[in-house]
């Protein structure tokens, strides 16, 4: 069963940047070169330390080919 959960901004955006990388097979420091962004930038993006700009946040969606939306879209929870 699924369970959505809004979960904070930062968590959503950290959660779905980490999956989308991962399915695409692309290290951190990929995936910041991509965006122009720093490599440490992108992993504490991803461990929830930084409190991310939509500047950034709409890099590293363009980085991922995705939509910026797709990054902020709720959380799915296996239970």
């Amino acid at each position: 069963m699924r369970r959505i959960t809004g979960g904070t901004a930062r968590e959503r955006v950290a959660r779905h940047l980490r999956t989308l990388r991962a399915e695409q097979g692309l290290s951190q420091e990929s995936l910041a070169e991509k965006s122009e962004l720093h490599r440490t930038y992108v992993g504490s993006i991803e461990r929830c330390e930084r409190n991310v700009s939509l500047d950034n946040v709409e890099a590293l969606a363009a980085a991922l080919g995705v939509d910026i939306s797709d990054l902020l879209a709720p959380l799915e929870l296996n239970r």
